[in-house]
């Protein structure tokens, strides 16, 4: 039976803690960085029911948006619901499973605390909400009072440590965002948890290079996981018709999410949309793709137009032909992706959304995704030989002779002669196959 919340009002809370600072003498971990400064908190002990959890915690985000949607619960619900039991029950169960997950190097929380006990303090407000140890909060109130009925007195009070009681809201997320930035603690986030706090860290107006300084993470990678959770709620809104709903998407969903973004960018509107269709629709469906859907990822990006066109194909669309003309340029000299747009793919998409045609679009879909990608590989090759001689042919017009020194300039001649010989070989080989190929023609 998990352990049942019973709110000690925050008036009893705040007064308990004060009056117990004042007689303590144990001091906590410091904390750095805290008004410019180091802080080092005094510890306390409080019975395991004082404490309450802290409801903006980013680790326990996608499970919060997830029993939201789900019960139909108003957006505010944890967040303006610290006080209740009922809110404080909800918030516990979610916690009672991030504390007992685990990974194959990883052992559960629970398992360290029943094994060891307590061994480092958590950290609160003068207010008693949880800002560093909810999970362990929470393990410990498990195993606190056992399914039995058995009491394991080790848990009837904790260490706290408490911050200054004029500590803002903003501080504290600050902390959060600080702890998150230690190697050992990012692992505990899932990718959702972790663009939330990123976010929230942007929404106080500092830029993408101010977070990353504070994460000690590059600009880049913050750019790249807000975009990441700006395509998830998209996917989740739009397309899967579950906003909010992020255990969808917390587990294996960050690399595709963050790949779209850049699979898409150059693309028309209505290419971005069709590729955005093709990229869901995969992911919706990777249980059905041979291999890693990583290895799809061209398909919603280089290849989209192509894989598009055949899926028309195959659905029997009208209307929708290759917009990227690509393979029809012989010039390789210079490879640039060209994006008319104007094309209509809404019927497509239409057919990966709707519940009556999805199943067999979907599979459809996963099978001219393989092909245009082996198609690809197979022009690649074809085309090779051209693009190295024209790429062969761009670097020697550019050579500037004039500012060659007057020592290389033998080495050079005695170069052009090997690059002459070479193209005569070269070009004694293109004359054979074509000849080969025009009595094969006449054969036939």
């Amino acid at each position: 039976m998990a352990f049942e919340i019973e709110i000690v009002p925050r008036s009893e809370r705040e007064t308990l803690i004060a009056k117990r600072l004042e007689n303590s003498t144990e001091e906590g971990e410091p904390i750095y960085d805290f008004r410019g400064d180091k802080y080092t908190p005094k510890v306390i002990k409080l019975g395991i029911n004082v404490p309450i959890y802290r409801m903006e915690n980013c680790r326990t985000f996608s499970a919060q948006q997830s029993e939201m949607a789900v019960h139909g619960f108003e957006k505010d619900y944890f967040s303006k619901g610290r006080e209740k039991s009922s809110v404080q029950q909800a918030q516990h169960e979610i916690l009672t499973k991030l504390a007992k997950r685990g990974t194959t190097s990883v052992i559960p929380i629970i398992d360290v605390l029943k094994k060891d006990g307590q061994r480092e303090a958590i950290l609160i407000s003068s207010t008693g909400v949880v800002v560093n140890g909810n999970r362990r909060l929470c393990a410990m109130r498990e195993l606190y009072r056992g399914n039995d009925g058995s009491v394991d007195e080790r848990f009837s009070h904790i260490e706290c440590a408490v911050l200054p009681s004029d500590t803002t809201p903003d501080e504290i997320d600050d902390i959060e965002a600080d702890l998150q930035a230690r190697p050992q603690t990012k692992l505990d986030y899932d990718w959702i948890g972790d663009a939330q706090l990123i976010r929230r860290q942007v929404g106080k107006g500092r830029t993408a290079k101010e977070v990353a300084d504070r994460l000690r993470r590059s600009k880049a990678d913050i750019e790249n996981v807000l975009q990441a959770l700006d395509e998830a709620d998209l996917y989740l809104g739009e397309w899967a018709k579950k906003p909010g709903q992020y255990e969808l998407i917390s587990g294996d969903g960050e690399q595709i999410f963050a790949d779209i973004p850049k699979q898409i960018a150059k693309k028309s509107i209505e290419l971005q949309n069709a590729s955005r269709a093709i990229a869901w629709s995969l992911f919706e469906n990777r249980d059905k793709v041979t291999g890693r859907l990583y290895s799809l990822n061209i398909a919603f990006g280089k290849l989209a137009p192509q894989v598009l066109e055949l899926l028309a194909e195959e659905l029997d669309i009208d209307g929708v032909e290759d917009d990227l003309g690509e393979y029809a340029d012989d010039d390789f000299s210079i490879e640039i992706e060209v994006d008319e747009g104007g094309v209509n793919y809404q019927p497509i998409i239409d057919a990966l959304q709707n519940d009556e045609t999805k199943d067999d679009a979907v599979q459809v879909l996963i099978d001219v995704c393989e092909t245009a990608i082996e198609r690809d590989k197979g022009f690649k090759s074809e085309k090779a030989a051209l693009k190295t001689l024209s790429q062969a042919n761009a670097k020697i017009t550019g050579i500037d002779v004039s500012m060659a020194g007057e020592s290389t300039l033998p080495a050079m001649k005695k170069q052009i002669s090997a690059i002459r010989n070479g193209l005569t070989k070269i070009e004694e080989r293109i004359e054979l196959r074509i000849t080969a190929s025009e009595d094969n023609k006449k054969s036939n």
